[in-house]
């Protein structure tokens, strides 16, 4: 389960806990395991909790993947609950080392802006866009929360549109569903609620607060470290699982249906304005060992979206859909546009 479902859908101290359990038992996993620890903590209101987590992380004896991701985290939360200065201090500590992730960046100008240092914030996304978008024949999918966020902060400011505003226009056009109607520009205009024509102060502030969580929900899909995925089993890996658990055939009658499925799947939640999408790859001796770890019978169905989604916590997940003239997921050996990315 994602860390952003609402908190009466789940009990995140709960499962901030089963992930520090698993990131024991995957000590190899225990960087991205213990991150999403940490974020089911920030969600239940533990946020010195959730510190002592990246604390544990940033003092670890072995090197992290992403050590500035941590930091910035970090950062973001401290500041939540009232340590401004050192969160500050970590935040120019990151513009320092110029990460070459954008995660980082976006993060850190995100807690900026959401304590309204517009300025600072514009500053930040824009360092990080120069630093990993210039010179760029075309922004890579990761990069593209650097170019919304900064053209929401620049609306807000009322600056002029420049070539990055632009850009951001533009891919925002062409990820999001035709039939949407919404433009980044009116997305991000904060005097967007005139356009009601009505000086009624219920009907404003209703449309404040419909503003508000449009925009909440939007920056926090956009930043979210772990995509949406959708686990696909290969030919060979799909044939050893039906034999040991000949129960799962109805959830998977082919291996071409398998595959089918997964790429309508996908397309359906990104018409539906979902991001960071992606798939993870499952194996049947780890899909065995994490049922053991949950207790539960690798037969039973209903593990099946709580496996992908672990491994997409272990940063297992390869985003959906494929740079243009990459090979296609489903490792047929042909390129995504002629194979499950034709029309």
């Amino acid at each position: 389960m994602r860390p952003d479902t609402p908190a009466e859908n789940v009990d995140h101290t709960a499962e901030a806990a089963r992930l520090e359990r698993t990131a024991g038992l995957y000590p190899e996993d225990a960087e991205a395991l213990l991150l999403r620890a940490a974020a089911h903590l920030e969600l239940s209101g533990a946020r010195p909790a959730a510190s002592t987590l990246y604390d544990r992380l940033l003092s670890s004896a072995g090197p992290l993947e992403n050590p500035h991701l941590v930091r910035a985290l970090k950062a973001s939360n401290l500041w939540e609950y009232g340590h401004e200065a050192e969160a500050r201090a970590i935040i120019d500590g990151i513009r320092a080392a110029a990460p070459r992730d954008p995660a980082p960046w976006v993060i850190v100008a995100e807690a900026l802006e959401s304590h309204d240092e517009l300025e600072a914030a514009q500053e930040t996304f824009t360092e990080g866009a120069a630093l990993l978008l210039t010179d760029v024949p075309e922004p890579p999918y990761a990069t593209h929360p650097l170019l919304y966020g900064r053209h929401r902060v620049r609306r807000m400011l009322g600056a002029q549109h420049d070539d990055w505003d632009t850009l951001a226009d533009t891919l925002h056009i062409s990820q999001s569903s035709p039939s949407s109607g919404v433009s980044l520009d009116e997305l991000h205009d904060p005097k967007r609620v005139w356009s009601l024509g009505s000086n009624n102060p219920a009907e404003l502030e209703a449309e404040i607060s419909r503003l508000r969580a449009e925009l909440g929900a939007y920056r926090e899909a956009l930043s979210r470290p772990f995509p949406v995925a959708i686990l696909h089993w290969p030919a060979a890996e799909l044939a050893e699982l039906l034999e040991a658990y000949p129960t799962l055939a109805e959830e998977y009658p082919s291996h071409e249906a398998h595959l089918s499925t997964i790429e309508a799947s996908l397309r359906e939640l990104a018409s539906s304005g979902t991001p960071n999408l992606g798939i993870v790859t499952g194996t049947v001796p780890s899909y065995e060992a994490f049922a053991a770890s949950e207790g539960v019978s690798p037969g039973d169905a209903s593990l099946l979206p709580q496996y992908a989604t672990t491994l997409a916590a272990r940063g297992r997940a390869v985003a959906w859909p494929p740079q243009r003239g990459a090979a296609c997921w489903c490792s047929s050996g042909q390129g995504y546009g002629e194979c499950h990315g034709a029309e």
